[in-house]
């Protein structure tokens, strides 16, 4: 096993990564003080799959289920899962076990964020998106008719447990959404970004990317500067899920986050800020992680244009997370006509 620690301020919690680690979960749940009921959020394919089987919490627990799908991601989901724990009269010394990918630790997340105004919770990661993202970090959320991510809150799991014995279950898509959200971290570690991300095993991969990832958040938990480079490739990419080619839902997030950083190196060698061989080298990892970074056939720039506007980075402007000279960062202000200029520079699925 890996164990890749989160240095929080006060707050630190592991990361392990490898097979089987989802039989950790007893130890980390009656490690925390107080605890005598859990309750075990997931959905029906994860219960399908077989991995809730001989999963044990060490305590008393019930198995919520909630909807598959973005769809789940709403506040009615949340506000069912915290009358249930009301109902079952769960305490604040309790803990929420998310167990599955990225929808369920983001909506158990946050309805642990919100219950008692604040309960524990442990995220056990069975899918990649979920693995070298979602459940790290402590970002939880839902969607709002208007764009995606738009109510949650900054709530900081105890223990993140990544079985990658859970990843052989996954479909192709499932893999192509994970290994989407995969490709950015090979431009935001330390030194010159290159493409060696692509040769590691599995667990090696999970395990860089959320060593990444930890050490932004450790500088950055409540992304008011440097974590804001975790959301690269996703202004476009949160436009195209939201269906702003008039088909919201036909993007997987990591098949709409490929797009977003082809779209990203494009937008920041158009503005000077990166030349064609780092343009090159965002195509061959996209790519080589089996990803499409066209657009979708019928998107529509301007309704491209409206729903990046509303991404929560900008402050009522246009702004994106670029490549430049001192690597990823935050690019306020951008102009329209680049934006557009760019958009109509990438090549299309027809």
């Amino acid at each position: 096993m890996i164990v890749v620690p989160v240095e929080l301020p006060g707050r630190p919690y592991d990361v392990v990564i490898g097979a089987g680690t989802r039989h950790e979960l007893a130890p980390v749940v009656t490690g925390l003080a107080g605890v005598e009921h859990a309750a075990l959020v997931t959905q029906g394919s994860v219960a399908d799959a077989g991995w809730l089987a001989g999963l044990d919490p060490g305590v008393p627990f019930e198995v919520d289920l909630i909807e598959p799908g973005e769809g789940a991601k709403s506040f009615a989901t949340v506000e069912e899962l915290c009358r249930r724990f009301a109902r079952r009269g769960m305490s604040r010394a309790d803990v929420v076990v998310a167990v599955g990918g990225g929808v369920v630790s983001d909506v158990a997340g946050f309805a642990a964020a919100t219950y008692h105004r604040g309960v524990r919770y442990v995220n056990v990661a069975t899918t990649l998106l979920a693995q070298v993202d979602a459940a790290v970090g402590g970002k939880t959320g839902v969607n709002l008719p208007e764009g995606k991510n738009l109510l949650g809150a900054l709530w900081q799991p105890e223990a993140v447990l990544c079985d990658t014995e859970t990843l052989r279950t996954l479909d192709e898509r499932e893999w192509r959404c994970g290994r989407g959200e995969m490709a950015k971290y090979a431009f935001l570690g330390e030194g010159p970004p290159d493409a060696s991300l692509l040769e590691l095993e599995v667990a090696d991969q999970v395990a860089r990317c959320v060593g990444i990832k930890a050490a932004v958040v450790a500088m950055d938990e409540a992304e008011t500067g440097r974590r804001m480079v975790l959301n690269y490739g996703h202004t476009l990419a949160h436009a195209l899920e939201a269906g702003a080619f008039g088909r919201p839902g036909d993007l997987a997030h990591g098949e709409a986050v490929a797009i977003g950083l082809l779209f990203a190196a494009l937008l920041a060698r158009r503005l000077g800020r990166i030349d064609d061989a780092r343009v090159d080298l965002h195509r061959e990892v996209v790519v080589g992680f089996g990803l499409d970074p066209r657009l979708p056939a019928g998107s529509d720039p301007e309704a491209l244009v409206v729903a990046m506007g509303r991404d929560k980075k900008a402050r009522h402007d246009l702004t994106f997370v670029l490549d430049g000279p001192r690597g990823v960062e935050p690019v306020h202000g951008v102009a329209v006509g680049d934006v557009v200029a760019t958009l109509a520079e990438m090549e299309t699925v027809r």
